[in-house]
């Protein structure tokens, strides 16, 4: 996908030239949501997504600053992706983007116990689910 200028000074349309487009929000999911932090996770989820376009959607995630990268400690062959803290700020509307999903696409597969326990302590939970994150990619962050 070609880079594209800033449309507008829009703060949507802003966020939008970077997260709009058919598979960034889903490669953030997977990392926020399902602790994702391998190239071959990530292309194991069920949308599919081709190798070249993962590869080019988390290099635009790191070049603007929501994700870095770093080698596996375990297999430094291997490369960790993980949320930066502008990344995390993603994960409010994240769950807010699910529940409304899970509302209106009944279908759509999100566990009614996980809804009812964000919707009742939003705080609390995206609390649990920052730390979560954080843990899973301790090993690339730097330390704050």
């Amino acid at each position: 996908m070609a880079r594209q200028e800033q449309r507008s000074a829009c703060p949507i349309a802003c966020a939008l030239d970077l997260l709009g487009d058919r598979w960034t929000l889903l490669v953030v999911r997977d990392m926020t949501l399902l602790g994702k932090t391998r190239f071959s996770e990530f292309l194991e989820s069920p949308e599919g997504i081709a190798t070249n376009v993962l590869s080019d959607r988390l290099q635009r995630l790191q070049d603007s600053g929501i994700v870095i990268s770093g080698k596996d400690s375990e297999d430094g062959r291997r490369v960790l992706y993980a949320m930066t803290k502008m990344g995390l700020d993603l994960l409010p509307m994240m769950l807010e983007l699910a529940v409304w999903g899970a509302k209106h696409r009944p279908q759509s597969g999100v566990p009614k116990e996980l809804q009812e326990r964000y919707l009742a302590d939003k705080d609390q939970f995206l609390s649990e689910l920052r730390e979560r994150v954080k843990r899973s990619s301790s090993s690339i962050l730097p330390a704050e």
